[in-house]
């Protein structure tokens, strides 16, 4: 159970508290409990029994697959006020988690058990709506990756990720491989690409840290 001064401060980053009729709230209050995960730290594995879903009160996570080959890719990442969509579809169809979750900013959680996500989504409207806006959302990110994988080159995607990125910081702190994983390629030809960049005037190399230092042809690469 959550005391109360913890759940005021709960509701306002939740907006789903914020309209949840009185008894929802009640047994909000009384059935979740809070959790800490460091970063780094896997939250579920594939093939790991699903007894709970969490909504992110603080951090980021990250979902991801892994390959035959070895190879990465990023499903989605969700935040504060967000749940993971696959735990949920795990929870309702009692199957085993089919991912990685995997903490990238220290977080903080407020957990639901299993059988109470089931019992709201039957009892409490509000509460289905916010799990299927969620699986829409998480769905329409989705299928965002599957036609870039399938339709877009890759040293498009390579530039549009670093100028997204651009937005937080510049020098971006990424290594090569940390690109691969996220873009589900190889390290090598993640490498030759950035050469390519760095050759073109576009970006300056270093270890671990990319410096973009023309943002014009960069963002001409993201076009063709």
């Amino acid at each position: 159970m959550i005391d109360s001064q913890k759940f005021e401060q709960i509701k306002n980053l939740l907006p789903i508290l914020q309209n949840a009729e009185p008894q929802m709230a009640q047994e909000f209050q009384k059935s979740a409990f809070i959790i800490s995960i460091p970063k780094g730290k896997d939250i579920f594995i594939e093939g790991d029994r699903v007894e709970g879903i969490g909504l992110l009160l603080s951090g980021m996570v990250r979902v991801y697959k892994i390959g035959e080959t070895g190879r990465e890719i990023t499903l989605y990442r969700f935040g504060v006020g967000e749940g993971c969509i696959l735990t949920a579809s795990a929870i309702l169809n009692d199957k085993s988690f089919p991912a990685i979750a995997t903490v990238e900013q220290d977080a903080e959680a407020l957990m639901i058990p299993s059988n109470v996500f089931r019992e709201w989504i039957h009892r409490y409207p509000i509460w289905s709506e916010f799990i299927f806006n969620l699986l829409s959302q998480r769905l329409a990110s989705v299928m965002t990756i599957v036609d870039e994988v399938a339709f877009r080159r890759m040293d498009i995607r390579v530039a549009a990720l670093l100028l997204n990125r651009t937005r937080n910081e510049n020098p971006i702190k990424i290594t090569h491989q940390e690109i691969a994983a996220e873009l589900g390629s190889s390290r090598e030809v993640i490498s030759r690409i950035l050469d390519d960049f760095s050759d073109s005037g576009i970006v300056r190399l270093s270890r671990g840290t990319i410096e973009i230092i023309n943002f014009d042809l960069l963002k001409s690469r993201t076009a063709m």
